[in-house]
């Protein structure tokens, strides 16, 4: 059997690196190749086969494949071969407004898209109130399964201490020190409408960050990878530049406390129930001009939304107030969306994907379009 693995267009990560290390400890038998990029080759374990994505050497690897696993598009011109399985886990939770349901998009970006869409067989939802969104989203109208996603197995793990020493560790950060992880999602008219290569202003205050916080806090930033070669990072800033960290799974782990706006990064940390704040300074024009909501963060964030700076820095200096004003909002949160992160997803999936009972498999939902964020 010959699988190909595809993680945001050249990435050794999320669910598709979950999946792949699942079944090398199950010892199936197979040949297995990643799709890489120039710059995230050096992520890749040495004994990880590669070929670059977008190559004659990965259209050739895509149409040779028994089975493609994939978190995102993988926007090649490629035909899948008779009788193959096209597994999308895709990449996240959405609050977005996604593919058919955004309020604009490149002329021609979906059209184009649709014929990757076109090829999958197996489509992964990590929660009930995604899947209707999901599937409408995509006009998908083939199997959906309810597993909850593989990369967040992990953050449920007995691994995950561990895993959150060593990425301290090795970002010299010690046992006493609060990181801040700062996951902001990108904004589509700095991507399809850019003036440049550094036009992301950082909003934080770091010098306000830097005196009130001091050297107790540490702030990684993790941009989106769309737009995360557009911000210079300035040696002694309390900003530990990880987006060219290979999994964000191990950053959640490492972490204290996260701070978003409206990236689905927020339910998958939500698994691990530390604190969460929401810098939403641009609230208004991303939700009813630029992108648009599946639900109303207002209504259901399980933490504080901030519009400035300095009420950020005020709720990071203080998150046991955080924690304690917003518990009944996080457990509702937890409920709707994490019902499935209960460390198993990868099991599920590879149950679904090798069922000992071909008969068996995963719960195939065919539910219907529900927006309400439950």
């Amino acid at each position: 059997m010959n699988i190909v693995y595809v993680a945001f267009r050249g990435h050794f990560s999320d669910s598709p690196r979950a999946i792949y290390e699942a079944l090398l400890d199950r010892d199936v038998d197979a040949t297995h190749t990643w799709l890489s990029a120039p710059h995230t080759r050096a992520s890749f374990p040495d004994d990880v086969a590669t070929t670059t994505f977008g190559s004659p050497e990965s259209i050739a690897a895509l149409e040779d494949a028994d089975l493609v696993v994939s978190n995102d598009h993988i926007p090649l011109d490629w035909e899948k071969r008779p009788g193959a399985t096209y597994l999308q886990t895709w990449h996240g939770t959405p609050l977005k407004r996604i593919h058919n349901d955004v309020r604009w998009a490149p002329e021609g970006r979906l059209a184009y898209l649709e014929h990757d869409i076109a090829k999958w067989d197996l489509l992964l939802s990590p929660n009930a109130a995604s899947t209707p969104r999901l599937r409408r989203a995509f006009g998908y109208t083939g199997a959906v399964h309810e597993t909850g996603y593989p990369r967040n197995d992990l953050l449920s793990s007995p691994q995950a201490d561990e895993v959150r020493a060593t990425v301290r560790a090795d970002l010299g950060i010690s046992d006493d020190q609060t990181v801040v992880l700062y996951t902001p999602t990108w904004r589509d008219d700095l991507v399809f409408n850019k003036t440049g290569p550094q036009d992301f202003e950082f909003p934080v205050d770091l010098e306000d960050f830097t005196a009130r916080l001091g050297d107790d806090h540490v702030l990684l930033l993790r941009l989106h990878n769309m737009v995360m070669d557009r911000l210079e990072v300035v040696d002694g800033s309390p900003v530990r530049d990880v987006c060219g960290h290979p999994d964000i799974r191990e950053l959640y782990a490492a972490a204290d406390a996260m701070v978003t706006d409206y990236s689905s990064t927020m339910f998958d940390f939500a698994i691990t129930g530390r604190p969460m704040l929401f810098f939403t300074y641009d609230l208004a024009y991303f939700r009813d001009e630029l992108r648009g909501f599946y639900f109303d963060l207002e209504d259901v964030a399980p933490g504080p939304l901030l519009s400035t700076s300095r009420e950020l820095v005020d709720a990071i200096a203080d998150l046991d107030a955080v924690t304690a004003r917003h518990a009944e909002r996080y457990a509702r949160f937890r409920e709707t969306f994490c019902h499935l992160e209960d460390g198993h997803a990868t099991e599920r999936v590879l149950d679904l994907l090798f069922p000992s009972d071909p008969s068996a498999g995963a719960t195939t939902t065919t539910r219907g379009g529900d927006d309400s964020a439950r």
